[in-house]
C-alpha cells in the first residue's frame, strides 16, 4: 500500500538567502469507490484507514444502513490510484443503480457532480437527544486532538475528525487532505468498532459546510465542534437535524450557533451577555479570523 507520507526535495528561500532540504508531505491518490463492479465515486485522499473510508462513504452517503450490507470489500492498487472493490446484496444494488452518479472529486470534494440541487441539499437524518456537555468537556475534547494527528505532526497539511466521549476522551481519530474523507473515515471506523455515537461528540479542524453536518448526522452524534466557522446552510441544516454545532473552537472558549441547551455551564464557566457595539464584535470576529490555525 502507498505511504501516507511522502518525503520531497526543496529549495528554501528565507532571509535573503537560498538553501536546500527535504520536507515530509502527505500523499494524494485517487481512490475509486465501486460496488458492484461500477464506478461511482473517484475521488481523491490520502492512503490510509481505507476500508474505513469505504465503509464509512458507503454510510454517509446512504448507500448502506449498515457495514453489514456489504458482502466483501477489497482494496486494490493500481498504476493510477486504489480501487475499493465492494459487492452489495442484489436488493441493495438495484436501488444503488436507480441513483448511480459518477464523481470526479477534487481534494476533498464532498458533494461534486451529483446531479441535482435536492441531493446538494437533503435534508440530515434527525439525530438522538444523546447526553448535555459542559464547556470544559468540549474544550478538552478539542485540546487532545492535535497530540494524536501522527500525519499533521509531520506534514502540517491535513485534517483531522475524530470522536470524543467523556468516559473514554479520544474513541477514533482519522487523518485525510479532504476534511470529508477524514470525517468519512471516522464513520467508517466508528461503525466498525460499534460505538455508540448518542454520548459523545464529532471534532473537526476544519470549516463545517453542510456535508458534513449531513456527514455527522449520519454518524449519530448529537454535537459537533470545529475550529473554523461554518457556512449558513449548515447552521440551517444542523438545527434542523437537531444537531449541537459548536464552532470558532480556541483555547479560550468555543460559539455555538444551534441547540446551545446541550451545553451546560460548570463552575468554570459563567453566562455573559456581549454588550459590545456592532464594530467592536466585527473586530473581535476579525481577529478571531486572523488567529484561526487550520488547514486550507
Amino acid at each position: 500500500m502507498a505511504a501516507a507520507i511522502y518525503t520531497a526535495d526543496r529549495q528554501i528561500w528565507r532571509d535573503g538567502s537560498l538553501s536546500e532540504g527535504t520536507r515530509l508531505i502527505p500523499e494524494e491518490t485517487a481512490l475509486a469507490l465501486t460496488y458492484n463492479g461500477g464506478t461511482y465515486a473517484v475521488m481523491m485522499g490520502t492512503p490510509q484507514n481505507l476500508r474505513d473510508f469505504a465503509i464509512g462513504f458507503s454510510l454517509s452517503e446512504g448507500i448502506i444502513q449498515s457495514r453489514d450490507e456489504i458482502d466483501s470489500l477489497d482494496i486494490v492498487e493500481l498504476d493510477d490510484g486504489i480501487e475499493l472493490r465492494m459487492w452489495l446484496a442484489s436488493s441493495k444494488a438495484e436501488l444503488l443503480n436507480e441513483r448511480r452518479r459518477h464523481i470526479a472529486g477534487l481534494t476533498g470534494c464532498g458533494i461534486c457532480g451529483i446531479d441535482s440541487i435536492a441531493e446538494a441539499v437533503r435534508p440530515a437524518a434527525i439525530v438522538p437527544k444523546g447526553r448535555s456537555f459542559s464547556p470544559r468537556e468540549v474544550m478538552a475534547a478539542m485540546a487532545s486532538i492535535a497530540p494524536l494527528q501522527q500525519i499533521n505532526i509531520e506534514t502540517r497539511a491535513v485534517h483531522a475528525a475524530a470522536f470524543w466521549t467523556p468516559a473514554r476522551g479520544i474513541v477514533s481519530l482519522r487523518e485525510d487532505v479532504g476534511r470529508h474523507n477524514a470525517l468519512d473515515k471516522l464513520a467508517g471506523a466508528l461503525a466498525q468498532a460499534k460505538v455508540s455515537t448518542s454520548e459523545g461528540m464529532v471534532l473537526l479542524t476544519s470549516r463545517v459546510s453542510v456535508e458534513m453536518v449531513q456527514k455527522t448526522a449520519a454518524i449519530g452524534a448529537p454535537l459537533m465542534v470545529a475550529v473554523s466557522a461554518p457556512t449558513a446552510l449548515a447552521v440551517r441544516m444542523a438545527d434542523a437535524a437537531g444537531i449541537t454545532l459548536a464552532a470558532v473552537a480556541r483555547a479560550d472558549g468555543f460559539e455555538v450557533f444551534t441547540h446551545p441547551e446541550r451545553i451546560v455551564a460548570d463552575i468554570a464557566f459563567s453566562r455573559k451577555v456581549d454588550t459590545g457595539s456592532r464594530e467592536e464584535n466585527a473586530s473581535r470576529q476579525d481577529i478571531d479570523t486572523k488567529e484561526a490555525v487550520h488547514v486550507a
